[in-house]
């Protein structure tokens, strides 16, 4: 006899965006000092050229990072910043700066 398996819509999206693993919100703060120059030591920047990251989601700090530094996206400031960062480093950062609220 075959089960069947109904899953939602909604579920699915839920699994699927789901992070591979727990980022680390303290090693994400550790990290942070770094980016602290230029979007402020709270995520909150003091300089009106650079974008807030307080409170931002952890997806879209995390895709950004991502472009910065496989080059899809340019800066002359970013992409040399996001070029040593590891995945892990990514996530960290991306999940410090969401949970800053």
């Amino acid at each position: 006899m075959k089960k069947v398996v109904t899953v939602t819509f909604a579920a699915l999206i839920g699994l699927l965006s789901l992070p591979s693993q727990a980022a680390d919100i303290e090693a994400g703060k550790a990290k942070s000092v770094i980016c602290a120059a230029c979007h402020g030591a709270d995520g909150i920047s003091l300089i009106p050229l650079y974008p807030n990251l307080k409170g931002q989601k952890a997806q879209y700090v995390e895709k950004q990072l991502k472009a910065f530094k496989d080059g899809s996206r340019k800066d002359p400031v970013m992409s040399p910043m996001a070029m040593p960062l590891t995945d892990a480093d990514i996530a960290n950062l991306a999940a410090y700066y969401e949970s800053l609220k």
